[in-house]
């Protein structure tokens, strides 16, 4: 197996990373530094890397957090409190995606590249979970026409999972995450949104999470994430 292959199915780091490591000459098999497209036997083999990489490593860190209502999703500074205003702690980490400043609920905040690739890539391949109560009586039409994607300004939006909850408010599954994307899209069916809660990221969800909490991701749950990059 190609050691950058090795590496990004095991998420210790993506492709990208590798080839860039291995042209360096960053990383060993056998204690000899091997250049991109070499193949490594984990079985027989032992892959290692220079004392830097090691640190990365080490450091990366991926943390689940609730993100309150009226809080941006940036480290932006000039537009009232942000959500490194809420987690201060977690100031040297990134936001994974956006959740827009009247949303709220879970958000990743990481420094693992693969995380935010897997999650906000081009490819769409990672699931976000969305409770949304509306003003209007939530209509079977309404659904219907969210499931199978809706004509916005920026474009088609890919098909959707939607369920009734209640008169007033209905679950909604998205791939993408365009701004504003379900308002828009609940706007084209004339629905006012209420209130925004996004209550799951792929296999992650946290349901006795409440605003300003958060917690740091299982290894189980992180791996979940990087399999989507394989």
């Amino acid at each position: 197996m190609r050691i950058e292959k090795y590496l990004s199915e095991r998420g210790i780091m993506s492709r990208r990373e590798a080839k860039k490591f291995l042209q360096e000459g960053r990383i060993f098999v056998n204690n000899k530094r091997v250049s991109p497209g070499e193949k490594f036997n984990p079985k027989t083999e032992i892959l290692s890397f220079d004392e830097e990489i090691k640190k990365e490593l080490k450091e990366k860190e991926t943390i689940l957090v609730y993100k309150p209502r009226g809080v941006l999703s940036s480290k932006d500074t000039g537009t009232g409190k942000n959500i490194f205003d809420v987690f201060p702690q977690f100031s040297h980490l990134n936001t994974v995606g956006r959740l827009d400043k009247e949303s709220e609920g879970l958000i990743l905040l990481s420094n693992d590249g693969m995380v935010t690739k897997a999650i906000t890539g081009r490819d769409h391949l990672i699931e976000k979970e969305y409770v949304v109560t509306v003003r209007e009586d939530v209509l079977p039409f309404m659904l219907k026409k969210m499931s199978q994607g809706i004509q916005l300004e920026d474009g088609q939006t890919l098909p959707t999972k939607t369920k009734k909850l209640s008169k007033n408010s209905f679950s909604i599954t998205l791939r993408e995450g365009r701004k504003h994307q379900i308002r828009r899209m609940a706007n084209a069916c004339n629905l006012t949104v209420l209130s925004l809660k996004r209550i799951r990221i792929n296999t992650i969800s946290a349901p006795k999470m409440l605003p300003g909490n958060f917690k740091k991701i299982t290894k189980e749950q992180l791996e979940d994430i990087k399999k989507v990059l394989q």
